[in-house]
């Protein structure tokens, strides 16, 4: 066996530097992707500008609640009109996509019935979309416009044709 070795020693330093070359590659050469990273503050001169997200951005800011009128002078007591009573609404979780948690986030921001979200066109889709958080893009994903028309209209057998049953 020691005369095979000292005869052939060459072959294995060759195999031993070709395992190693291919280890290498295996674990490191083979990375395709790169970080790279900016450790500049951006309040740093010369440092490029924070990145803003433009959906915060352009989300409308909330509208103050009205506020009581009918002061008589001070001390007087505020005389409030006795509520109305809500509006009829359709359940808009016959709308594919739409289930109970959303339903009340679209009541949320006045959104009742299929005739308000029939309506809709892109610039309100857009505003809609930004308010939903987790549940954003379902509004074209599920094209709850042409559905929302659909069950406005009452046609439930065009509804169901092109969406399933109800």
């Amino acid at each position: 066996m020691s005369e095979l070795l000292s005869e052939n020693w060459w072959l294995l330093v060759i195999a031993l530097v070709l395992g190693v070359v291919v280890a290498w590659w295996v674990f490191v050469g083979g990375r395709r992707t790169k970080v790279e990273f900016d450790s500049r503050d951006p309040l740093d001169e010369g440092a490029s500008k924070a990145r803003r997200n433009q959906a915060l951005i352009d989300t409308p800011a909330p509208v103050p609640p009205p506020t009581p009128e009918g002061l008589a002078g001070v001390g007087a007591a505020i005389q409030a009109e006795a509520p109305a009573a809500p509006a009829p609404h359709d359940d808009l979780t016959r709308i594919k996509g739409v289930g109970p948690k959303l339903a009340a986030l679209l009541h949320s921001l006045g959104v009742t019935g299929f005739d308000d979200i029939a309506a809709w066109d892109d610039a309100t889709i857009d505003r809609i979309d930004a308010q939903l958080g987790q549940f954003a893009g379902r509004i074209r994903r599920d094209n709850w416009v042409e559905q929302a028309r659909l069950l406005a209209a009452g046609d439930t057998s065009g509804f169901e044709n092109k969406f399933g049953k109800l």
